[in-house]
C-alpha cells in the first residue's frame, strides 16, 4: 500500500512518535511525504520515504497529484485545526481530494491509529481492487 504522510508544524513531533510506534507496519508499505515531514520521520525511524518538496514549495500539490492519479491508498495528515500557518499545507485541499477519490484519510492521532491497525489486519485490501 502507498501511504501519504503530512503534518502541520505543531504536529510534526506527534507524527514522528506515531511513526516510531508503528514502524513495523509502516516498513511493509511505500511511504510518501512532504519534504520536511518526511525528513523528520526518516531521522527517527530510518524508514525509506519518498519525499516531495516541502509543503509550501509545492509538495502539497505533488502529493495531491498522486492522490488524483489513485497512487495513494491511505493518507495520514496530522493537522492543527487551531493555528495553521500560511506556509503549511492546506488540509481542505488534501481532504477534498481524498474524499473525491475514495481514499481513507486520518486528520488526527485517534483516526490514524484506527487506520494503521486496519491496514495491519488487511481491512484495506479492497484498495488493491479499486485501482
Amino acid at each position: 500500500m502507498n501511504i501519504g504522510l503530512v503534518a502541520h508544524d505543531t504536529k510534526k513531533m506527534l507524527m514522528q512518535n506515531f511513526c516510531i510506534a508503528y514502524r513495523g507496519i509502516l516498513a511493509r508499505n511505500e511511504l510518501y511525504a512532504t519534504g520536511t515531514t518526511g525528513r523528520l520521520i526518516e531521522e527517527v525511524t530510518n524508514l525509506n520515504i519518498h519525499k516531495f518538496l516541502a509543503g509550501h514549495l509545492g509538495g502539497e500539490q505533488q502529493l495531491g497529484a498522486q492522490i488524483e492519479h489513485n497512487n495513494i491508498d491511505l493518507m495520514i495528515f496530522l493537522r492543527d485545526p487551531y493555528t495553521p500557518k500560511r506556509h503549511e499545507p492546506d488540509a481542505h485541499a488534501i481532504v477534498s481530494l481524498c474524499d473525491a477519490h475514495n481514499i481513507p484519510i486520518a486528520t488526527n492521532l485517534a483516526t490514524a491509529e484506527l487506520l494503521i491497525k486496519a491496514l495491519d489486519r488487511g481491512d484495506l485490501e479492497w484498495r488493491e481492487f479499486y485501482k
